[in-house]
């Protein structure tokens, strides 16, 4: 922690928490066993940002994809998704996290979609970290539904269609009150982004490790940080129009 920069952090920081099923399976264990113990990562890892000051962290939970797995599976995942909210919703407020969810949480079971509109309530006046949960959350159903949502306001003549950039796109995805992530985090030891954040990562650095997420803690997440600080981010610029930048601010 010595190491970090703090005038230089992420603001935002996402994390793809990967392994859990294979964590479990190394040790002869069903997959639910992996997600349970992923929950102590969770809360370790969400305290380490916080102590840091990190303003935005966004984590992978449930893909809509995630719903095609075992049923066994996705029960268990519901059930530890209800309970963990309970147990945690008061420490949240403890340490002024105020929690927030994307993705289509119309698919959710009614108790666990009764029990995070009560988490997201319950916190809603936090001002420190803003924890997003990104549950049945997939970017290609993001990109979809703000390209629906888009054609809707089009039509019914909000928009014209001629002033439509980036920007408009932008205030149509589920983060759109939120900043794009810097540093994108997966763990587990695969390389890919899975369907996740597709547009806001668009320059966010990418740190990839091969810890399993039920072992990933503080002194992990410490080391993503300090790779992210050794990194020039350039943005499409060169590498000497970045250094004159910085010397004139």
């Amino acid at each position: 922690m010595e190491q970090i920069d703090k005038t230089r952090l992420p603001r935002h920081i996402a994390i793809i928490m990967d392994g859990n099923g294979r964590w479990a399976e190394e040790k002869g264990q069903d997959r639910l066993y992996g997600h349970f113990h992923g929950v102590a990562s969770v809360r370790n890892i969400v305290e380490g940002c916080a102590e840091l000051g990190i303003e935005y962290l966004t984590l992978y939970a449930f893909s809509t994809e995630n719903w095609d797995r075992p049923q066994q599976e996705v029960d268990g995942l519901m059930t530890l998704l209800v309970d963990t909210i309970r147990k945690e919703v008061n420490d949240l407020n403890k340490n002024n996290i105020r929690l927030h969810v994307i993705g289509d949480m119309n698919m959710l079971p009614k108790l666990a979609f009764t029990e995070l509109q009560e988490a997201l309530e319950m916190t809603k006046l936090n001002t420190g970290l803003n924890l997003l949960m990104a549950l049945s959350y997939s970017s290609r159903w993001e990109l979809v539904n703000a390209v629906k949502n888009i054609g809707r306001d089009v039509k019914s003549g909000k928009i014209d269609p001629a002033t439509i950039n980036q920007d408009t796109l932008q205030q149509y995805l589920s983060t759109s009150n939120f900043p794009d992530p810097e540093l994108m985090i997966r763990t587990g030891g695969e390389y890919r982004i899975s369907n996740f954040l597709l547009y806001q990562l668009a320059y966010a650095e990418l740190y990839f490790t091969n810890t399993r997420w039920p072992d990933f803690r503080k002194e992990n997440l410490y080391e993503a940080i300090i790779d992210f600080q050794n990194r020039e981010r350039r943005y499409g610029k060169t590498g000497r129009q970045i250094q004159e930048e910085t010397q004139l601010a």
